[in-house]
């Protein structure tokens, strides 16, 4: 197994960046559904980014769990092994996606 220090490292950034996206890029649920402001198009597109908005929240709160998790496993000398399988997840993909649980075999049986 490699140098864990790089790692860890790569998941404190990517933690501290979406920590701080989030504190940048607050929350707006300003469509105010009973207004008749702008017309049709202008609404459903309002509506359209209030629902981006909060599956970007989502999406940034399953990853930061998950990077939350991996930062455990280093503690507990379990990262880089795969959650189904046991064998060990391979430098590219643990580069790519730090937090990862899986190796890309079982990720691609997964999907299927």
């Amino acid at each position: 197994m490699p140098d864990l220090t790089e790692y860890k490292e790569s998941l404190i950034r990517k933690r501290d960046e979406i920590t701080n996206a989030a504190g940048q890029r607050p929350f707006q649920a300003t469509m105010d559904n009973n207004s008749r402001q702008g017309d049709l198009a202008d609404q459903a597109s309002g509506n359209n980014e209030v629902h981006i908005q909060l599956k970007l929240k989502q999406t940034d709160a399953k990853i930061l769990q998950a990077i939350e998790e991996a930062l455990l496993r280093i503690d507990k000398g379990t990262y880089g092994m795969c959650r189904d399988c046991g064998e060990p997840i391979s430098a590219a993909r643990l580069k790519a996606i730090p937090w990862t649980r899986v190796c890309i075999t079982c990720k691609e049986k997964q999907s299927t």
